[in-house]
């Protein structure tokens, strides 16, 4: 009788050729997705994690404060009469930070406001990891320096747990709003998460990756 090879009748030096073929294809997907790192993550990993662990005393890495997560939050109340103001605003917030926004509705009804209870009023985005990244380092290297008569963010903003809030007073700040298209001018509330325990941590990591504070 004859006799049957494993691997579905391959014969050995086959089956390596087949191995050696699929390698260069598992380093062409590695390389691919190194391309589109974000340059703000290695900036933390090689100079700002060292700077912090110098600065604080830090005994192992994994104590020094990294960002968390950023949360946009705009709120309509031009919305009340005009929902394509809020759907605009939508719209520009998507295109500011690569992600669909939510929309945020409201939770009590307010008589005063003609507000009902769950009308859209807002939209809201929270960015995490590559998109985090790479929204932070646009704001701070291309929409801040944007700002007509600039001279740094304020540094008292934090919330005591090394959380820090900046509020702009409109979104034609970011280049990737076009001035012609914008319905309407609107400011935004931009929230920095970290895990840092106090304010002075937290301070120092986001002075560290670029954040201009006023002296």
């Amino acid at each position: 009788m004859a006799k049957v090879e494993k691997g579905g009748g391959k014969k050995p030096a086959e089956r390596k050729s087949a191995k050696k073929d699929s390698a260069p294809q598992q380093l062409d997907q590695g390389s691919e997705e190194s391309k589109f790192r974000p340059r703000l993550r290695d900036m933390y990993q090689q100079q700002v994690v060292p700077a912090l662990m110098k600065e604080f005393g830090y005994k192992n890495v994994m104590q020094v404060p990294k960002l968390e997560r950023v949360v946009l939050n705009v709120g309509m109340g031009e919305a009340i009469q005009n929902v394509k103001l809020l759907e605009s605003a939508v719209a520009e917030l998507g295109t500011i930070t690569g992600q669909k926004p939510v929309v945020t509705r409201a939770k009590k009804a307010i008589a005063g406001f003609k507000l009902r209870q769950g009308l859209p009023i807002g939209a809201k985005v929270t960015l995490r990891s590559r998109r985090m990244y790479e929204f932070f380092d646009r704001l701070v290297t291309l929409a801040l320096p944007r700002i007509r008569d600039f001279r740094g963010v304020s540094p008292k903003a934090f919330d005591g747990r090394g959380n820090y809030t900046l509020g702009l007073k409109e979104q034609l700040i970011f280049p990737e709003i076009k001035y012609d298209e914008v319905a309407s001018i609107h400011g935004m509330d931009i929230t920095i998460v970290t895990t840092a325990r106090t304010n002075d941590e937290g301070k120092a990591l986001l002075k560290h990756l670029g954040m201009p504070f006023r002296t």
